[in-house]
């Protein structure tokens, strides 16, 4: 299959600024990055296309290459201008941090400095009631945090001394190993990117600049909230790197087990068990939900395996527009540790109801007639 037009991709004029072109990439790689779109392959391949794209119209000997010569000017294994090495224009390295500054909240001068990372995202697992997460609540957790180290007011050297840039980078963060053709950027292996190196560390914090201490966060359940569902709270993740910006916690609900009802989405199910005579002759029978009791009547004959919906008795979902159901389950009880006079009564039951013949029990003579079908 034919390229696409690079212009075309980034959506971009031919005389597009470098600037222009790189607010196009920012946009689009947004867009289509693959954190963003898991398992979404056709993503992911626009990703690429739109990321090359970019390292191709930022690098002005391949930009011009490309211009005069089309894909042939820019693809090794074709004619004119080849493929040119990392070490002009914004190459992988630039487009690469560029992505993960703007999509993660970095950002850094290109090879200007240190690299400037986003913190890690934070997991709280919280654990809460059907009834909790029907109705909704605030609670408050308390989570791990690093706060400026008081020593050192987080520089991480030692009261008195201060940090020195890197021999190594001379403050940039990176430097450049030679491959053969190919010049590679990489995190300085002195400094690990932060450009500044601690002579004498701070004995409080270790020279890390900052200390582990717990924080207390106020967090709104919402109504209708289901099992899996996440909260973020945004910034109370770990801080960044470098002035780089903290990340999310995500607090993830764990619903406890009740002892009556099962959730399935928005409805709820429960086992209803009702007495033989109730069920025989019917009546009225009284049931809870999660806003309080409710009666209704049982028609007589009713059967175990029966269910009854009650409408709106259910949870209104975090996404939903309306309530769900309750269905309640009949289950008929059988009596159990009879007095010698309770089954006396049984018998003659039983006695009376064979002489009223198969009208009593029509789904035992059913199922018998299945049988006799069934060995003739």
């Amino acid at each position: 299959m034919a390229k696409r037009d690079f212009y075309e991709i980034l959506g971009v004029a031919k005389n597009a600024s470098e600037e222009d072109i790189k607010k196009a990439y920012r946009k689009l790689a947004m867009k289509y990055h693959p954190d963003r779109n898991p398992d979404n392959k056709e993503a992911e391949e626009k990703f690429k296309e739109v990321k090359e794209a970019y390292e191709m119209l930022t690098n002005p000997e391949k930009r011009e290459a490309y211009d005069r010569y089309g894909h042939a000017g820019v693809d090794p294994n074709m004619g004119a201008g080849g493929f040119g090495g990392f070490g002009g224009g914004a190459g992988f390295g630039d487009a690469f941090g560029d992505i993960f500054g703007d999509i993660f909240g970095g950002g850094r001068g290109r090879s200007s400095g240190p690299q400037v990372y986003r913190g890690a995202d934070l997991r709280y697992n919280l654990e809460i009631t059907l009834e909790q997460a029907a109705h909704g609540f605030d609670t408050t957790i308390r989570v791990p945090s690093w706060d400026k180290c008081d020593t050192c007011h987080g520089t991480g050297a030692k009261p008195g001394t201060s940090p020195v840039t890197c021999s190594t980078c001379h403050g940039h963060g990176q430097v450049r190993m030679q491959q053969g053709f190919f010049s590679i950027q990489q995190t300085c292996p002195k400094c690990h990117g932060s450009g500044k190196v601690i002579p004498e560390p701070c004995a409080a914090c270790g020279g890390a600049g900052r200390i582990k201490r717990n924080k207390t966060l106020e967090v709104k359940i919402p109504a209708g909230i289901d099992n899996g569902m996440r909260i973020r709270s945004t910034g109370n993740g770990e801080p960044g790197t470098n002035g780089g910006p903290p990340g999310d916690l995500y607090v993830e609900i764990h619903i406890k087990p009740h002892q009556v009802f099962q959730r399935e989405g928005d409805d709820l199910h429960c086992e209803m068990p009702i007495s033989f005579t109730k069920a025989a002759l019917g009546g009225e029978i009284e049931v809870p939900t999660l806003s309080g009791k409710v009666s209704f009547t049982v028609p007589e004959g009713t059967q175990t395996g029966k269910t009854f919906r009650l409408k709106g008795k259910g949870i209104k979902g975090v996404r939903s527009g309306y309530t769900g159901d309750l269905f309640c389950h009949v289950v008929v009880e059988t009596p159990v540790k009879l007095t010698e006079k309770q089954k006396d009564l049984l018998r003659e039951f039983d006695r009376l109801t064979k002489e009223g013949g198969a009208k009593h029990s029509p789904q035992s003579k059913g199922w018998m007639d299945k049988v006799k079908d069934f060995f003739e």
